[in-house]
């Protein structure tokens, strides 16, 4: 196990930066996950800690130790890749093997690291098997296994789930998160998807071109998003947000978003009052409506309904805003059928429509 810091690290190609300078501090043993959209640099920055790009500006430490300079073999870094990178020639034992055969350990001891490892992902089965005739998800265990029998200070996954099907994904997540929580190595993981982020990390690191926009455990991110890319990013079905502007009501202040008003609980008021006549946006997730019998508020229409058994996905129009509302279990309606909802006044998120910054919130 091992930290990693990085001190101002940046990349760059020409004068074009794919990395802007940022610091980051990964704790000893956490597992960290860099997420973002396609070009973001999440890859580029595992590159650089893997030690196959070199660093433009900036420091990378490992346990305190400068790295900048050492070859990819002498970081006692694993890196396992999404397109699995196995030898075809060789069986899943002897892939397994490799990097220990490489070093010359003796061989009762690789035997028996290998034959530990196998057990830990369940491929003892597959040791004598090619990768030709293994399913992907087999592939990508074999691609952990390899990893995991170098004992490495840290592991680098990048985007290993994503050429996996859906169950297989799932299944795998439940699997690299147990693994971590019994070898207790220090993890660097980047993938696209939120879903990963927030069900893998201790720590989510949320990049957007090539910089760090928030970073912290998952609650704290999906609970209080600093800005509305943050917002929308994290959380599947995303936040709704809706453009308004403060405005009162029997004296009661809120954000009124054409025809819709909502009032604002105690924690945004003095953010509300600073804010003026200032355009600001209303975030609310998906779950935190209520379906009501009728309201102050206009009525909302059903467009489109996504039903799977254990919730239903509404897709909505309301006072001329297309939202997307998620209720537990099966929910009786029809396309076109009017329906009357509430948001709940404790959940709502409130930002700066030019900056997109969260406003600031009373404790």
């Amino acid at each position: 196990m091992a930290s990693v810091e990085l001190v101002k690290v940046a990349k760059r190609y020409g004068k074009h930066y794919v990395l802007n300078p940022l610091d980051l501090a990964i704790p000893d043993g956490s597992f960290t996950v860099l997420v973002g959209p396609s070009g973001c640099g999440k890859s580029t920055l595992l590159r650089l800690l893997a030690g196959l790009d070199t660093v433009s500006d900036g420091d990378i430490f490992i346990d305190k130790q400068r790295i900048n300079d050492l070859d990819p073999a002498d970081r006692d870094i694993a890196m396992v890749f999404q397109s699995y990178a196995l030898y075809p020639h060789l069986t899943v034992a002897e892939n397994l093997a490799f990097h220990m055969q490489v070093k010359k350990v003796p061989r009762q001891e690789l035997q028996g690291k290998v034959e530990q490892v196998a057990r830990l992902l369940g491929i003892e089965r597959l040791l004598q098997r090619l990768p030709k005739a293994l399913s992907g998800g087999q592939r990508q265990r074999v691609a952990m296994g390899r990893a995991m029998v170098r004992n490495p200070r840290v592991f680098l996954f990048d985007e290993p789930l994503s050429n996996l099907d859906a169950q297989l994904r799932m299944e795998l997540r439940a699997e690299i998160k147990s693994l971590h929580q019994q070898l207790k190595t220090t993890t660097v993981y980047v993938t696209h998807d939120q879903v990963e982020a927030m069900t893998l990390a201790d720590q989510i690191v949320v990049m957007k071109e090539g910089n760090i926009v928030q970073q912290g455990r998952p609650l704290e991110i999906y609970d209080r998003p600093v800005n509305t890319f943050v917002a929308r990013f994290i959380g599947s079905p995303p936040m709704n947000l809706l453009e308004g502007t403060i405005a009162m009501r029997d004296g009661q202040p809120g954000a009124r978003c054409g025809e819709l008003w909502f009032p604002l609980p105690a924690k945004w008021h003095a953010a509300a009052q600073h804010q003026g006549d200032a355009p600001v946006t209303l975030g609310i997730r998906p779950h935190d409506f209520l379906r009501v019998n009728a309201a102050a508020q206009p009525v909302a229409t059903l467009r489109i309904m996504e039903v799977t058994g254990e919730t239903s996905l509404l897709h909505m129009d309301w006072g001329g805003f297309p939202l997307h509302i998620q209720f537990a279990g099966r929910i009786e309606c029809r396309p076109g059928q009017p329906l009357w909802l509430e948001a709940k006044a404790e959940s709502l998120h409130l930002f700066d429509t030019q900056s997109g910054n969260r406003l600031g919130e009373t404790p």
